[in-house]
């Protein structure tokens, strides 16, 4: 069946990306093989052929509905028309140009034009202001809206909210379910404060309490998959319920029903949304091995890869998909053989606690490095440690939330045990996140990574049998982690350096046998300190971008002990003149700097000539004299840098209005990663790699996930240092990276 499954999978995949024509001929392919497999009696060939074909007619008939239905016409042609829809996703908040709006899944129902009313069953994306928060899932309306098209998807189109009509309660089912998952946050609000984010989060998947920063620890240190409703939550209550149900005297003949009723509350508490029915998916596949065995496991997850692509043949280009089977397939295969070989030296509980977060962990590394270009070094170590938490923190919430409909206290005690659950879990996110090296880069092809865990997973499972090697390798593994080796300093081929100065900028730009420092930072010890490492004693000149204290008051640790060059700064001024050394520059400059060529493309409009800082707020957001930032296009050695001070959203845009050619290949991000950036200026960058330069723990939340979530949409990889500390972009055969040291 495995082999099915795959076929199935990659034709998907293809005929999703080409189109109903190429899935209508796949599948006639497929039924003539067949037919062919069959009259010769080959059994596993005629498997394989009726998948591939069944899948194939699934694909285009999806497509074709998407290509000729009512809504997606009347998207191309951006028509306003009156919509009947059923709600089918919360509302989720964002903003936009300093406005706040919500969007949320439609399932349009019926379509109202001049031209008549038309029956349908459209997937849509709407947008609306603030009135649509309130909405729920299951909820009944009518609308009035502007179609447009969508990206290539399940959603066929997208539509604004002109004016939202009558809105009809939700069915009883989806009705108490949402009770429920008030119940759940109501509860958890009784417990620690990371509890009132994360219990919601591990029990329904409501991520609305999270933060910015948490979601960021998360991420780098592998906690995110607890953040989503996944095959482990199910399992969790699948297990709980059962124990329960045998516990109350069950028959084992009714056991299954407990089973089903369990998986149908999991997906209305958690929303009948992809990734949810993905997760009930797995989640039966991991019962399922437990009574089959991993053999009988594999089969059944086989078959609900092939199950679920027919369903939803947009599953089969979903990164999550693709982490869901390969965290599932690593259990089923993998967590035996470790848990026997753990087993011989540890109770069977503490071995199999141990074996199924490295066996996820190595089976989903090779695809988290494709996806997100990084490989996380502490993901097992978190893991290990957040695991323990998760069952307790799971079920006490459900239970609370369940709990919380019967008038009383009942709930209490349940939701502030869950909530410090949760908060061991965070804290376990936390630490390991500003771990040395959390997370490295990864840019050597997949195989490569997939074949280091194939030979590591076969080094562990004989280490696993030793139990003072494994200590030791655990120990040492521990060791690496909170003091990494230090790498070379500064690191062969380096072409730029974010010197880490704390909450400020400083950045050096290599240009042959001496340096281009942009800012100086806040202090002159630090900045010195950089230049020191880097061994610069030669500055053929500095860059001051604006007059504010953490880009200027380091200055004299640039300048003193070293032959330096002139000092530039904009219109606005940027330092006091030092020995007649300071230069001013404008938009439209071009300068030699030794080996490098760099242009001066802002500031531009109204903002280029603040000079009075007393003027400004104190370091503010919306600062005037942020946006009269020095930015400079640096060329070097055939690679563009883009150095942009703090210049806000406004100067940023009148940039790309002033026709200014702002791409890059390394962006220093704005204003050390606050939130306040262009979508539009960060796409024109169109950078491979970012740093943000910020102050470990500092007062303003610097970089916000908002930033870092917008470079990441982009595909921007990013370094940090307030984590990585001095951070090197290196070009090597070609190829640029980032060293961290």
């Amino acid at each position: 069946m495995v082999p099915a499954a795959g076929a199935a999978w990659a034709v998907a995949a293809g005929v999703l990306g080409t189109g109903s024509r190429t899935g209508l001929a796949v599948s006639l392919a497929g039924l003539a093989v067949l037919l062919a497999a069959l009259l010769r009696r080959h059994a596993a060939l005629a498997l394989v052929a009726a998948v591939v074909a069944g899948v194939a007619a699934g694909c285009a008939w999806r497509l074709a509905l998407d290509e000729h239905g009512p809504v997606p016409a009347l998207a191309a042609d951006h028509a306003v028309a009156s919509v009947e829809a059923q709600v089918r996703s919360d509302p989720r908040t964002f903003e936009r140009a300093g406005r706040t709006g919500v969007v949320v899944g439609l399932r349009v129902e019926r379509v109202t034009t001049r031209h008549g009313t038309v029956t349908t069953r459209a997937l849509v994306t709407a947008f609306g202001d603030e009135s649509a928060g309130g909405l729920t899932v299951g909820q009944r309306l009518t609308a009035r809206v502007s179609l447009a098209p969508a990206d290539r998807g399940p959603e066929v189109a997208t539509a604004r909210l002109l004016r939202l009509g009558p809105v009809r309660p939700p069915p009883w089912w989806w009705g108490g379910a949402q009770d429920v998952r008030d119940g759940v946050a109501r509860a958890a609000a009784h417990g620690h404060p990371d509890g009132r984010a994360l219990v919601p989060a591990l029990v329904d998947g409501d991520e609305r309490g999270l933060t910015d920063e948490l979601r960021e620890d998360f991420r780098r240190s592998g906690l995110t998959h607890l953040l989503a409703v996944s095959g482990t939550n199910l399992t969790i209550v699948l297990a709980c319920l059962l124990a329960l149900a045998r516990v109350g005297g069950v028959s084992p003949r009714w056991t299954w029903a407990v089973g089903v009723a369990a998986v149908v509350g999991f997906v209305l508490l958690a929303r009948a949304e992809p990734s949810v029915v993905r997760a009930a998916a797995m989640g039966l596949v991991g019962v399922a091995a437990a009574g089959l065995g991993s053999r009988g496991g594999t089969r059944a997850l086989a078959w609900a890869v092939v199950v679920l692509l027919l369903v939803d043949p947009w599953l089969a280009l979903r990164p999550g998909f693709v982490l869901s089977v390969s965290a599932t397939a690593g259990i089923l295969l993998l967590v035996p053989p470790f848990a026997d070989a753990l087993g011989r030296w540890m109770p069977r509980w503490a071995a199999v606690a141990l074996a199924v977060p490295l066996a996820a962990q190595l089976a989903c590394t090779p695809a988290v490095a494709v996806l997100s270009g990084e490989v996380s070094l502490v993901a097992v170590l978190a893991n290990l440690l957040a695991a323990p938490a998760v069952a307790p923190a799971t079920v006490l919430g459900l239970g609370a939330g369940l709990l919380a409909l019967v008038p009383g206290p009942w709930a209490v005690l349940p939701g502030w045990l869950a909530g410090w659950c949760a908060h061991w879990i965070a804290s376990v996110g936390r630490w390991s996140a500003g771990l040395p090296g959390a997370s490295v880069e990864w840019g050597a092809p997949w195989w490569v990574l997939a074949l280091l865990c194939a030979v590591l997973g076969v080094g562990l499972h004989r280490a696993a049998r030793r139990p003072a090697l494994a200590v030791g390798l655990c120990l040492g593994l521990v060791v690496v982690l909170v003091r990494p080796p230090q790498p070379g300093w500064p690191p062969r081929g380096w072409l730029m350096v974010a010197c880490d100065v704390g909450q400020g900028d400083a950045t050096v730009v290599d240009v042959g046998g001496a340096a281009l420092v942009v800012d100086a930072g806040p202090d002159p010890t630090a900045v010195d300190a950089c230049l020191d490492r880097l061994g610069v004693d030669r500055v053929a000149a500095v860059a001051l971008t604006h007059a504010h204290a953490d880009h200027v008051d380091g200055l004299g640790g640039v300048l003193e002990g070293r032959d330096a060059g002139p000092v530039l700064v904009g219109p606005g001024g940027g330092a006091p003149n030092r020995d007649g050394r300071t230069t001013q520059v404008a938009a439209g400059a071009r300068l030699s700097v030794g080996g490098a060529q760099v242009e001066v493309l802002g500031p531009v409009g109204p903002g280029a000539r603040v000079s009075d800082p007393s003027r400004d707020e104190q370091d503010g957001e919306g600062s005037a004299v942020n946006d009269a930032s020095l930015v400079l296009r640096v060329h070097v050695r055939g690679v563009v840098l883009l150095l942009t001070g703090d210049v806000e959203p406004a100067g940023q845009d009148a940039l790309l209005r002033a026709g200014a050619d702002v791409s890059a290949d390394v962006l220093k991000v704005p204003h050390h990663g606050s939130a306040r950036q262009s979508r539009r200026f960060v796409e024109a960058v169109g950078a491979r790699l970012a740093t943000v330069s910020a102050g470990r723990d500092n007062s303003y939340g610097h970089p916000s996930a908002a930033a870092l979530d917008l470079l990441r949409d982009v595909g921007t990889r990013t370094f940090r240092t307030d984590r990585d500390g001095d951070l090197a972009v290196v070009l090597r055969d070609g190829r640029l990276s980032v060293v961290t040291r």
